[in-house]
């Protein structure tokens, strides 16, 4: 810098790149953005107050080399944002585009890996899923559907436990998993499978459908011990409360009829829900979701109406 610009005097654009070492045609740019402020003299040249242009100009480099974009910087610059929120944002923004390329990889490596045979059908597969976040979203309406009408903070809790985010870096099992679990629930007839699993009939017979599912919830709350244990399906307790919850939605009285219905009532052993199921689960890892607790019930269930036959 000169003197005449040590000592605040105004500095025309050549002498500002000079002192930043950034292109004269940069600087005007910033000036076109709005990111630098300057003024004309009286010949119409851009002028600069040394200090303030100075400053920013070596701010706004900075942040540029973190990577942030000229529209993040410009609100720092106009105090919108802090700079710590700047790189907040953009932590984020690099976070969410990091996982969608793990995401790519994983399905270009599951791609490769299948044998030219079964390859069309992957990629099809896997294309239906190139959108992790929707791919998760699409589960998380599926499950929206088939619980309604139970109260959204309910239902929240529900998808919190039993629906898998998409796996962050994922494997090549992961991805073939995730992307036929979304597959799966663009089978209309699923969701009404899985409904009548939960209901074990038609909703509308049902005189509360919050009550019960929360009587049924408590119950599978319980279950889950139990098959962390080993312990088999069986008559007892659990059951009974599975029953009478049932019982009592529909104002009847628990009996061997009315416990072969729901044997009966519930598609249980409909092969996608199973599948449904089994991929949750290796995507979920050792957790014990509620698809697995009402199959044990199931179990116990028709271990009961076999009992009470013999």
């Amino acid at each position: 810098m000169t003197d005449d610009t040590r000592d605040g005097a105004p500095v025309s654009i050549g002498e500002l790149a000079r002192a930043t070492g950034i292109a004269v045609r940069t600087i005007r740019f910033y000036c076109d953005e709005g990111i630098l402020e300057s003024r004309r003299s009286a010949g119409g040249h851009r002028m600069f107050d040394a200090e303030t242009a100075v400053e920013r100009l070596l701010l706004v480099r900075r942040l540029r080399a973190l990577g942030l974009g000229l529209e993040s910087i410009t609100d720092v610059l106009h105090g919108k944002w802090s700079i710590n929120e700047a790189v907040a944002a953009e932590t984020a923004r690099l976070d969410a585009e990091f996982r969608a390329l793990a995401w790519r990889r994983a399905a270009l490596r599951a791609l490769d890996s299948d044998g030219p045979v079964r390859r069309d059908e992957r990629l099809t597969l896997l294309a239906a899923v190139s959108d992790a976040d929707a791919a998760h979203e699409g589960l998380v309406r599926f499950w929206r559907g088939v619980l309604a009408p139970i109260p959204r903070a309910e239902v929240d809790v529900f998808i919190g436990w039993n629906v898998p985010e998409p796996p962050a870096d994922p494997t090549v099992d992961e991805i073939v998993a995730y992307a036929e679990l979304a597959a799966l629930i663009t089978d209309s007839g699923l969701h009404g499978a899985v409904r009548q699993q939960l209901w074990r009939t038609r909703p509308e017979t049902v005189r509360d459908g919050p009550e019960l599912y929360a009587a049924v919830g408590a119950v599978m709350t319980d279950v889950v011990p139990l098959i962390s244990s080993g312990v088999a399906p069986r008559g007892g307790r659990e059951l009974d409360r599975f029953v009478g919850a049932h019982a009592t939605a529909r104002g009847e009285r628990d009996s061997p009829r009315f416990r072969a219905r729901l044997l009966i009532d519930g598609p249980d052993t409909d092969r996608r829900i199973d599948r449904y199921w089994a991929l949750t689960e290796r995507l979920l890892g050792p957790r014990i979701t509620v698809g697995r607790a009402h199959r044990w019930v199931y179990d116990a269930l028709a271990y009961s109406a076999d009992s009470a036959v013999n």
